[in-house]
């Protein structure tokens, strides 16, 4: 590895007279007649270095390629910067261009669209915002990590390829080893026999399934990895690859659980604004001046819990204002879950008891008949960030909603097998990551926390 500094320790650690050598990619570049200016960044944080050429030192010949989007490498000395926006600067003894950027490199000076940025993905890296938000999707990865593994929890690996579709909505993209252009049949239908697995498979939509297993034998587990969901619909909330967070946890009941994701939101927003000042300044300043607030509101105030029942009777007080009038008995529009943490309650809001008919066979059935154990975490501006439920532990009323629903038995044999030997009352959630970054960033816009999104009908 070549010796280098990186430029966050520059800007932060290297002393006054220190000598560095730094490499990274021009953002600006400015020719004057005595000194020429560039503004440099490696990636390593936020801020750009400023790096100052005297022009007696350095001919036009030698600035020759110092332009913007430009490689270069640069020796010199840290001295202090008589400007406002950093407090050192280095003055330049050794310029070396590396990989020059012609004068059509698409991101100039100007300021660009995010809609423009999406047709470079490869290059909008390189830009401020989008700098911000992928170091804040390390840290955040990093934070997720550190809450389970600080509580016990059992990072698990479950299967990405599995013959169930644990939503159960269908969405699902199809595993096949068959020509495409040639299907073997048998009797009219596809012969599955001579595909890879003697069956239909899928990319998972959830990995619950396979986790509670786990969590019932190691007692708390969690997962965080990629899901596919094949979802038909385009907007800026769906991404057809992204990424998930599925906790189980043994004898947790609903309320358990409920308790744990909100000790999960309020560290994970902590440990953001100890380690991502910058970026967060940053996109307060650039993309939502609303984003330091939303840390506030995750760190400081409670969550509010709210029965299913009590959101329908809330919902319909305002229904006019809606373009789906709510019922009960149906789901929750994205505008129904925004207004109900935006302006009924005011902050996050745990939304509980679901009806169990609009839910999927595994969640526990309320004493009621009726409802099951379920919550939805609502955020404002976002609406669902956590789906979770305590998960059906009772062998004879799992085995009646799996047959309601005209499930095949046979394909959740396993499934059932765990409530037969030692069956336990355990609870889990799913965080979809992408919508969390979202709320943390300020960017509206699930294409743009994601380095290469896959979306309906795009894939760069």
């Amino acid at each position: 590895m070549i010796p280098h500094d990186d430029i966050r320790d520059v800007l932060n650690e290297s002393g006054i007279g220190s000598d560095v050598t730094v490499y990274g990619w021009v953002r600006t570049a400015r020719m004057g007649k005595n000194v020429a200016f560039a503004s440099i960044s490696d990636g390593s944080c936020q801020e750009n270095l400023q790096v100052v050429l005297n022009r007696k030192s350095f001919d036009d010949d030698s600035l020759k390629g110092l332009a913007t989007g430009a490689a270069v490498r640069v020796c010199g000395t840290v001295v202090e910067s008589p400007g406002r926006e950093q407090p050192r600067e280095v003055h330049a003894e050794e310029l070396e261009i590396i990989g020059p950027a012609p004068e059509d490199y698409p991101l100039q000076k100007k300021k660009h669209t995010m809609e423009f940025l999406r047709t470079i993905p490869h290059l909008r890296l390189r830009s401020g915002i989008f700098g911000a938000v992928f170091r804040m999707r390390h840290h955040l990865s990093i934070a997720i990590h550190r809450f389970f593994d600080e509580r016990g929890f059992f990072y698990v690996h479950p299967p990405l390829i599995t013959a169930s579709d644990a939503e159960g909505a269908g969405e699902t993209f199809q595993v096949t080893s068959l020509p495409l252009d040639a299907v073997p049949k048998r009797d009219g239908e596809v012969d599955y026999e001579q595909d890879y697995f003697r069956r239909k498979a899928f990319l998972s939509v959830s990995v619950q399934l396979e986790t509670e297993p786990l969590a019932l034998a190691l007692g708390k587990v969690y997962t965080f990895g990629p899901t596919f969901r094949a979802d038909p619909s385009d907007t800026r909330w769906h991404a057809s690859e992204f990424w998930m967070i599925e906790p189980e946890m043994a004898f947790y009941d609903l309320s358990d659980s409920m308790e744990l994701i909100e000790q999960f939101i309020g560290f994970i927003a902590s440990y953001m604004l100890d380690r991502c000042r910058d970026e967060i300044a940053f996109l307060d300043e650039r993309v939502d001046a609303d984003v330091r607030d939303r840390y506030r509101m995750l760190t400081e105030e409670p969550f509010v819990r709210a029965s299913y029942t009590e959101a329908v009777e809330r919902l319909t007080e305002a229904s006019n204002r809606f373009e789906t009038r709510p019922r009960w008995g149906g789901g929750f529009s994205s505008e129904h879950e925004r207004y109900l943490a935006g302006e009924v309650y005011g902050g996050p809001v745990f939304v509980t008891d679901y009806p169990a008919q609009a839910k999927p066979f595994y969640m526990r059935l309320n004493d009621d008949g009726k409802t099951a154990a379920c919550t939805d975490l609502l955020f404002p501006e976002v609406g669902e960030i956590v789906g979770g439920s305590q998960r059906e532990e009772r062998l004879d009323l799992l085995q009646e909603r799996i047959e309601s629903m005209g499930i095949d038995r046979e394909d959740y044999r396993w499934y059932v097998e765990t409530r037969r030997w030692g069956t336990a009352p355990h609870s889990g959630f799913g965080l979809g990551f992408e919508r969390l970054l979202m709320y943390l960033t300020g960017i509206d816009n699930i294409r743009d926390v994601i380095p290469f999104p896959r979306t309906l009908g795009r894939m760069v």
